[in-house]
C-alpha cells in the first residue's frame, strides 16, 4: 500500500469514527419528557424535560437553566448571546468545555439552532426578531424528534414554562455608604394557567456562590440602589 493511500485510509476512518460518536451522543439523548438535571437552585419552581422550551426573560436566569445540564456532563449551546459572560456562567455551574458557542449567528440564528438540536441536549438561543408560531412549532418538533430542550432569551410562542426574574435586591449597602456583597432575587415560573411558582435566591451569595433562601417571605425588605438614589435626591 502506497503512503498516500495509507493516508486517504487513515482520514476516511477517521470521518468514519466522528461520524460514529456522534451517533453515539444521539442515541445517549434523553427520550420525549425525561426529566434532564436542573440546577439545585431551582428546583422548587421548574424540572427541565426533553423536548420542553423555556422562556427566560434575563441571562443570569437563562444561565442557571444552562448550567443544570451542562454541569451533569451534556453537551449545551449558546446561539446569538454577544454578552455571553463565560466567568459568569462557569461560576453558575457552566462546563465551557462542553458548551459551543455561536454569538453572531446574524439571520441563520434558526438554521444553527436546528442543527445544535441535532447534537446538544439543551439550546440557549437569544433569536434575532420575532419568532412566529409556526417557526417555534418547527423548532418544537425537532426538540421532541431529538429529546433536546431550547431555553429562550425573551419571548417564544407557546413556550412550556416562562421564567422572570423579579424583585432584585442588593445587601451590604446600609445607607448607601456600604460595599454590595449579595443579590436577592425571586425567580417566578408559570406554566399554562397554573399558578406561579415563586423561590428565592442569593445570585451571587456573599460568598460568591449561589442557592435557594429557606424561609425568604420572612425576610426584611432589603432597599435596592434605585430606592437609596430616590432617597439621596430627595
Amino acid at each position: 500500500m502506497g503512503v498516500v493511500a495509507g493516508i486517504e485510509r487513515h482520514q476516511k476512518l477517521a470521518q468514519i469514527e466522528q461520524l460514529r460518536s456522534k451517533v453515539r451522543r444521539l442515541e445517549q439523548k434523553p427520550g420525549l419528557g425525561a426529566e434532564l438535571a436542573t440546577h439545585e437552585a431551582l428546583g422548587g419552581v421548574v424540572q427541565l424535560r426533553a423536548g420542553g422550551t423555556y422562556a427566560a426573560d434575563s441571562l443570569s436566569l437563562a444561565m442557571l437553566l444552562l448550567a443544570g445540564p451542562s454541569s451533569a456532563g451534556e453537551w449545551t449551546a449558546v446561539v446569538g448571546v454577544e454578552d455571553f459572560g463565560v466567568e459568569a456562567a462557569a461560576e453558575a455551574g457552566v462546563d465551557l468545555e462542553r458548551t459551543i458557542l455561536v454569538p453572531r449567528p446574524q439571520d441563520s440564528w434558526l438554521e444553527a439552532t436546528a442543527a445544535l438540536v441535532d447534537v446538544t441536549t439543551l439550546v440557549l438561543v437569544r433569536p434575532t426578531g420575532r419568532v412566529t408560531p409556526s417557526v417555534a412549532e418547527k423548532i418544537g418538533a425537532r426538540l421532541r424528534t431529538r429529546g433536546a430542550a431550547l431555553v429562550a432569551l425573551g419571548e417564544w410562542p407557546r413556550a412550556d414554562v416562562r421564567l422572570r426574574a423579579t424583585e432584585p435586591r442588593w445587601v451590604g449597602l446600609g445607607n448607601g455608604d456600604g460595599h454590595l456583597r449579595a443579590r436577592r432575587m425571586v425567580v417566578e415560573a408559570v406554566r399554562g394557567t397554573a399558578p406561579p411558582r415563586r423561590t428565592a435566591l442569593w445570585f451571587p451569595a456573599e460568598d460568591g456562590g449561589l442557592g435557594p433562601i429557606g424561609d425568604w417571605q420572612s425576610l426584611e425588605p432589603v432597599a435596592d440602589i434605585a430606592d437609596l438614589r430616590k432617597q439621596e435626591s430627595a
